[in-house]
């Protein structure tokens, strides 16, 4: 790839390691998702130039900016990397316009240009009108706003954004997040996002890529993501139970004895997934009972949207969500034993991998 980022990461500190490979094309969204202490924010430190690499490498639109083995490395300020930092970090005592045409004077305009420059940026950014007001005037969806005209005010090669959403309130979240995705499918350079949170990396990122204990566990596009996870963590990111076995045809035998059938048909280890939604709860064996039944225990009820989401332990430890009608109904407690029951048609099965380095697994 001539452009976008080309990078290996790779970073020791003390006893964890971040070895990474990304690449993001100009004009792509890529979201770097994972639980905390996965390395996230020590992969974004490496590619803003305020971490060095241990091994590895880091270049941008075919310059590199840190090769260990060169002795090759580019300070912050010289880099063409703009970044909105989770806080905003705007400069407190100057105004929104001055706070954006930080950049292009840092590039050599003079002052009546860059602010020039700016305004036009806080124009597309719906803020023209709060140009003179400082950061403390500010909303914190309009602190965003005026952080992101900052970032792409300097024309970067590559933006990096660390969870940009994150400190807004929840309505504020939504209005804020179709105005990004809007800038971001218009920035010709490549972005990196990085962020805990499915949906702002869903609706925002042309693919995902999934770091665990420092490693890449899986990538791809949203769609793929969502439908085959390969690891607890992408499972419940996504909002499905995981759990691993060994296939014969269309029966699925489970790590601990249980067998599941589906209408899929497969051979050798095989990942099965399935919506809490689609696990049914009876307080007596359902029917004639089958390789699809089992008895659960209830760990504990909490709501999740409109339903509420049974955690279940037993033999295949799920999540099940069910109305709050059942709930009622079946007079759900902690410590109570109940039927749990799936269809085979709600069931995706699909191989693990001969790479996958996980072993059996349960999410919801």
């Amino acid at each position: 790839m001539t452009g976008g980022l080309a990078a290996h990461l790779v970073v020791d500190r003390g006893a964890f390691r971040l070895d990474v490979r990304l690449q993001v094309a100009p004009g792509e969204v890529v979201a770097l998702l994972g639980p905390n202490g996965a390395g996230k924010t020590t992969a974004l430190r490496v590619l803003a130039g305020l971490q060095p690499l241990t091994a590895g490498h880091v270049t941008v639109d075919g310059r590199d900016l840190d090769r260990p083995t060169d002795r090759s490395w580019v300070p912050p300020e010289h880099r063409r990397v703009g970044v909105v930092f989770q806080d905003y970090l705007l400069f407190p005592h100057l105004s929104a316009v001055e706070n954006v045409a930080f950049g292009p004077r840092r590039q050599g305009l003079d002052r009546r240009a860059a602010r020039a420059q700016a305004r036009q940026w806080l124009d597309r950014v719906g803020l023209g009108d709060h140009a003179a007001r400082r950061p403390r005037e500010l909303s914190g969806g309009q602190a965003q706003r005026v952080a992101l005209a900052r970032a792409l005010a300097a024309r970067p090669a590559l933006l990096l954004l660390d969870e940009p959403l994150a400190a807004l309130d929840a309505r504020t979240r939504l209005d804020t997040r179709s105005e990004l995705q809007r800038h971001l499918a218009a920035h010709p350079g490549a972005t990196l996002l990085v962020t805990h949170d499915p949906l702002d990396a869903l609706v925002l990122a042309d693919r995902l890529v999934v770091v665990e204990a420092g490693r890449v566990v899986q990538e791809g596009d949203a769609a793929t993501v969502a439908a085959r996870p390969r690891t607890d963590y992408v499972a419940r990111l996504v909002g499905l139970n995981l759990h691993r076995g060994r296939a014969t045809g269309n029966r699925v035998r489970l790590a601990d004895g249980l067998t599941l059938v589906t209408t899929v048909l497969s051979e050798g280890d095989t990942f099965v997934a399935f919506p809490p939604s689609a696990v049914a709860l009876h307080p007596h064996r359902p029917g004639e009972g089958g390789d699809n039944t089992w008895v659960a225990t209830v760990a504990g009820v909490e709501r999740h949207g409109d339903n509420l989401r049974v955690r279940l332990t037993g033999p295949l430890p799920v999540a099940a969500d069910v109305p709050p009608a059942a709930v009622a109904r079946l007079r759900l407690t902690g410590g109570q034993r109940v039927w749990a029951a799936v269809e085979p048609a709600a069931i995706r099965a699909y191989p693990t991998g001969a790479s996958d380095p996980h072993g059996s697994s349960t999410s919801g």
